[in-house]
């Protein structure tokens, strides 16, 4: 059965990515892409829906410890057992022709059995493959695809309940590798890899990337290991960024809130590259800026929330109904209807992470300039409707107040973007509608009765959200708006020390925990980490650093052994929830370091 969300961790080929448990169970695992069916779905099942485990024999149990190899995505599992210590390598080389899992059972002390048992479901669980033997290879056989288990020499393998399995005893300085290839059925043979070269030029491309990182304050670890998921969430091909490597992790257990975020949001890749060019990388937004061009290309008014990794447009919502989902949280959803939705704000997303990209020194390129002005003069038309928002809603569009801010945001980057590099522009209107929108915002996004900045116009309730107002500059830190509605969000949105998203329209009520309310869906949902960073990022902003500090730490510390966070956390029950690993999250904990290091808040006591 799968674990805890906070007991994965993530390895990948920066196309794909799989999540290993402390059992040393591969849970999931979706071939060839991010978005393609998993062959491994156990995650959102039980083994039967496709898993890959390696232990010591016997009744499987956590590891003792585990940690990435220095800053790559090698992960070391460690088993500390009566009979010895072993360990085991588990990655994924970026690929040739096709994807390769490879995990390498290492001997460090004594003799220990060990056990692999390999269940092979394709089309999420729910395909039998048939399975031969060719060699050295167990092949693993379904429709359009073919999994080709590489077994050691004299490591004893047979069939048993479903599954290849091997049975082998390790020793002090043994190395037993194990190979799993993804290819089309229709080929009749596979590349064979050497797990030791691969091993050494996965571990020294990750180390040669995250040396340039530029990030030198406290909490290096953490932003480094922030980074290195960010970028294994970048979908190489193409440069398009997904928001998780997940589907269906939910944000409350029992709950039908769950969602396919394999895709690539212009927000969440958005958000993603802005944290990346803090860190120094700019190869990568180089990358999505052009997938950005291509998945956009067309009548502006077109515009979607989210696009698939090559840019495709439709992505159906549909759902798994022989997958019980995590811990019984059913419906499995594969695909997500948000792509039909329409959310202003990602103009501001899109504008902001172009600016950035031009501050950073990446060159602003004529194409792209006038698909900018394309998308200006659709904002320009479409501002003033009322839409999803940030948060997707499923009860009807409102006038979101982060929606709008975000509208100002891109008028306001559309300015200094046309004044910067002298590209031709309407600068009067730009600027026009830049003072429209922020008119707006203060005369119906303003509760004049208790002073605060609310969720939509017409309402009374808070959004996490309206702490971009000055997070992007929209009002001064000091004006007394802004810190009352910081107060307010900090207050009336806590969830055991941390911030949910939202409330209802009105002040929150109940206890700690109580769920959203208004927002078209059933059940409650923790808090949302990304918000806690920007409480973080805001208290700095209104000069109140040592509690910015405090509360960084504090949500800093809710990730798992491997620094890993997902979306959500559940403070009544101690865990995490949501997809895993979350961007928005990463980018968050990233963008709240770099602030508080250019304040000097990052080595301050709390």
């Amino acid at each position: 059965m799968p674990g805890r969300i906070e007991d994965y961790g993530i390895i990948g080929d920066l196309e794909t990515a799989a999540l290993v448990g402390r059992d040393g169970s591969v849970d999931w695992l979706c071939l060839p892409r991010f978005d393609s069916p998993a062959a491994f779905a156990g995650l959102l099942g039980t083994d039967g829906h496709g898993h890959w485990r390696i232990a010591p024999a016997g009744r499987p149990l956590p590891c003792t410890r585990r940690s990435y190899t220095g800053s790559t995505l090698v992960l070391e599992s460690l088993w500390e057992t009566p009979d010895g210590t072993v360990r085991v390598l588990d990655f994924m080389p970026p690929r040739d022709r096709a994807p390769r899992l490879i995990r390498i059972v290492e001997g460090l002390a004594g003799e220990v059995p060990m056990h692999s048992a390999l269940r092979l479901r394709f089309n999420y669980g729910r395909v039998l493959p048939w399975v031969r033997r060719t060699g050295h290879h167990r092949i693993a056989t379904a429709g359009p695809d073919s999994g080709w288990l590489r077994v050691p020499p004299g490591v004893h393998t047979f069939g048993a309940d479903g599954a290849t399995c091997s049975e082998f005893t390790v020793r002090t300085g043994d190395r037993v590798p194990f190979v799993l290839t993804w290819q089309p059925s229709h080929l009749r043979t596979v590349q064979v890899t050497d797990p030791e070269r691969a091993l050494r030029q996965t571990t020294e491309g990750w180390q040669r990337w995250a040396a340039t990182c530029r990030y030198e304050g406290e909490w290096r670890p953490d932003v480094l290991r922030s980074l290195i998921t960010l970028k294994t969430l970048a979908y190489r091909p193409t440069g398009g960024i997904v928001a998780a490597p997940t589907t269906s992790l939910p944000e409350a257990i029992g709950a039908p809130r769950n969602w396919d975020y394999r895709f690539c949001w212009l927000r969440d890749s958005s958000m993603t590259l802005s944290a990346l060019l803090r860190g120094g990388f700019h190869e990568e937004a180089a990358a999505w800026r052009r997938w950005l061009v291509r998945a956009i290309a067309g009548d502006p008014a077109d515009l979607q929330t989210l696009y698939g990794l090559a840019g495709e447009r439709r992505l159906p919502e549909s759902t798994a109904p022989w997958l019980p989902g995590y811990e019984g949280s059913g419906p499995v959803r594969l695909g997500n209807a948000a792509v039909d939705q329409f959310q202003l704000d990602v103009y501001g997303e899109v504008a902001d992470t172009l600016y950035l990209a031009q501050a950073a020194g990446i060159p602003m390129e004529r194409r792209v300039w006038t698909l900018f002005r394309t998308l200006m003069d659709a904002l320009e038309q479409r501002w003033r409707e009322p839409d999803e928002g940030l948060w997707e809603m499923r009860c009807g569009r409102r006038h979101f107040v982060h929606s709008k801010v975000m509208a100002w945001v891109a008028a306001d980057r559309a300015v200094r973007l046309a004044e910067k590099t002298g590209l031709p522009a309407p600068l009067a209107r730009w600027r026009t509608l830049r003072d429209a929108v922020h008119a707006d915002v203060c005369a119906h996004g303003y509760d004049a009765d208790r002073g605060v900045f609310v969720q939509h116009y017409g309402g009374r309730g808070l959004d996490a959200a309206t702490l971009f107002i000055v997070k992007t500059g929209f009002l001064p830190p000091d004006d007394p708006r802004v810190i009352r509605t910081v107060d307010a969000v900090r207050t009336e949105l806590d969830h055991y020390g941390f911030l949910r998203r939202y409330s209802g329209d009105g002040p929150a009520a109940g206890p700690p925990g109580d769920g959203p309310a208004g927002d078209g869906l059933p059940g409650t949902e923790g808090a949302f980490l990304a918000c806690s960073f920007w409480l973080a990022d805001a208290l700095l902003a209104t000069g109140r650093h040592a509690e910015a500090r405090a509360l960084f730490a504090r949500t800093r510390a809710l990730g798992n052994d491997l620094g890993l966070f997902a979306e959500e956390w559940d403070g009544a029950a101690g865990r995490q929830l949501g997809n895993t690993p979350q961007a928005f999250t990463h980018v968050a904990l990233v963008n709240s370091a770099f602030d508080l290091a250019a304040a000097g808040a990052d080595r301050s006591p709390v």
